[in-house]
């Protein structure tokens, strides 16, 4: 519960006293609530959300926020059921994101149910279970008709970054009908809280940008969720290895449940040595940087074999260096990407088929009033053993 300071007031919510909010939420309110011609005694709970709100670097808060309004026809409102937390949102928190203002709600992942849709809304209507994309397109814009959504001309990565997220009781999104995916009946909704964002990132960024083919040899920077994810993904493809490199002896176990052939551990010794070794001296032909640091894409940058590509994934908050003076004549090509989530359709089908199981990444569950137990639990995972965690809205 937000605690009273010099700017926030008491509110009696179905007779919870305890409740307080900013003068302008209470104003904002009171309008809604006028315009929908409620007494004060009607306002309820489902006028007043709960949300994760980013501070400042090193600054987040649960706090109280009024529901989201439809402000475009285009747009939806998603009642959250289930949502997470993503690696992006730490990076947020520690200032790596300039984008993404103070007073932000966080979180782009999630499913929910439609409680409103705007006049141009075509797809959906209230009561649908839907599939939140971490990634909003417009579909009609020179990059979305390139399949570059997240370069959207009035999207893109916008979501708990350049608007309020998923981490509520509720969010809007705005070009519902392509950033919405119908839930089918009986799918495994914690598996399709993992197709929001880190499959398709995994997936498009890693797997696809690495041009992975069989027979390949892979190595895969970072044991993370979104290292796991790229491990799950890379193996559409039957490459011949898949080396992983972390320091978390926990996620190198669990890198060999996943179908790793071999693991490196930083602290036993050189990893670009010990990849060589185990490549016969050649090195991989895709090294993905699962991490954002510059000693993982260093790393990246030493193991990786002539005519070989670095697929970066990483969100990197400083610089990091290019070793153009020995790589120059390897015939190396290095990718970066957003997540455009054009390939979550196909995964949609491989999941619901059962080829992949995404929820082999859950670890921990909370519900949303603890939110912040889960961000202290997901943030120290390397004592938590946490990989990815569902919060329940």
């Amino acid at each position: 519960m937000v605690k009273p300071n010099s700017t926030l007031v008491p509110m009696d919510i179905d007779g919870d006293s305890g409740m307080y909010l900013s003068a302008r939420w209470i104003s904002r309110i009171a309008g809604a609530a006028a315009s929908a011609r409620l007494r004060p005694q009607q306002i309820t709970r489902e006028m007043i959300r709960k949300a994760l709100v980013y501070q400042g670097p090193g600054k987040k808060a649960l706090d109280q926020r009024p529901m989201p309004e439809i402000q475009s026809t285009g747009d939806a409102i998603v009642k959250i059921v289930k949502t997470t937390i993503c690696g992006t949102d730490l990076h947020i928190l520690r200032g790596d994101v300039p984008t993404c203002a103070p007073g932000r709600i966080l979180g782009h992942e999630g499913i929910g149910v439609i409680e409103q849709v705007g006049a141009g809304v075509t797809a959906f209507q209230r009561g649908n279970r839907v599939l939140i994309s971490c990634i909003s397109a417009c579909g009609k814009c020179d990059y979305c008709r390139r399949g570059m959504y997240s370069h959207c001309a009035t999207g893109g990565w916008i979501l708990g970054n350049a608007i309020d997220g998923t981490q509520a009781k509720y969010v809007r999104i705005p070009h519902a009908d392509t950033s919405l995916y119908p839930i089918p009946q009986g799918a495994d909704e914690e598996a399709l809280v993992m197709l929001s964002d880190i499959l398709p990132t995994a997936f498009e960024c890693g797997v696809l940008n690495g041009k992975i083919a069989p027979g390949n040899t892979v190595g895969i920077i970072g044991a993370g969720p979104i290292g796991l994810a790229a491990l799950l993904t890379a193996q559409f493809y039957a490459p011949a290895q898949i080396i992983m490199i972390d320091l978390d002896a926990n996620r190198l176990e669990v890198s060999k449940r996943f179908g790793a052939t071999a693991t490196v551990n930083p602290a036993d010794g050189e990893p670009a040595g010990t990849v060589l070794r185990l490549t016969g001296g050649r090195g991989v032909d895709t090294a993905i940087e699962a991490v954002g640091t510059p000693a993982s894409f260093e790393t990246c940058q030493d193991i990786i074999a002539p005519g070989g590509t670095i697929a970066n994934i990483g969100v990197h908050g400083v610089k990091v260096d290019l070793h153009l003076e020995r790589l120059w004549s390897q015939n190396i090509s290095i990718t970066t990407r957003l997540v455009d989530t054009v390939t979550t359709p196909m995964l949609l089908k491989t999941v619901r088929s059962q080829k992949i199981n995404p929820t082999l990444l859950i670890t921990h569950r909370f519900n949303l009033d603890q939110i912040l137990d889960a961000y202290d639990t997901f943030g120290r995972a390397a004592s938590t053993r946490a990989l990815k965690v569902i919060i329940e809205a």
